[in-house]
């Protein structure tokens, strides 16, 4: 029974100093702070490159790779990356700040806020994978 107390200290936020002070990520590698203007501004621009993004490739990406040597398909492709590389960034952020403290709800607004605005640029890139893999290998 005493290790049901524990869990259910644990699990109440109770027993919470007697761990002391947890160690926590050093995340100034990704951004500075929660409210960061470098976050901010990443966030903005995902959200506009995608739909940027989208406008200029969608229904391309065939046409290109026919083109071969004189096509942009390597372009797009290095475009693509670029733009998955900066929403994994800001979704790793979120993700990592939110799980350095679950309980706080400063934390889970700027989790839930991201990942909100970072699924809605992806919605964006759908299109991508989709025509890539339509394009014949030979």
């Amino acid at each position: 029974m005493v290790f049901g107390r524990q869990l259910a200290a644990a699990a109440s936020g109770q027993g919470a100093a007697e761990l002391g002070d947890l160690p926590e990520w050093d995340l100034a590698d990704l951004y500075s702070g929660m409210d960061a203007p470098e976050l901010k501004r990443d966030i903005a621009r995902a959200a506009a490159d995608a739909i940027s993004f989208e406008s200029r490739w969608k229904g391309t990406l065939a046409a290109e790779a026919e083109r071969a040597d004189s096509g942009r398909l390597g372009e797009a492709l290095a475009e693509y990356e670029a733009l998955e590389e900066l929403i994994g960034r800001i979704v790793s952020y979120a993700g990592l700040i939110y799980a350095g403290n679950t309980a706080d709800p400063q934390r889970a607004k700027l989790y839930g806020d991201i990942q909100e605005k970072m699924t809605d640029a992806s919605a964006h890139l759908l299109f991508f994978a989709l025509e890539l893999n339509l394009i014949d290998d030979a």
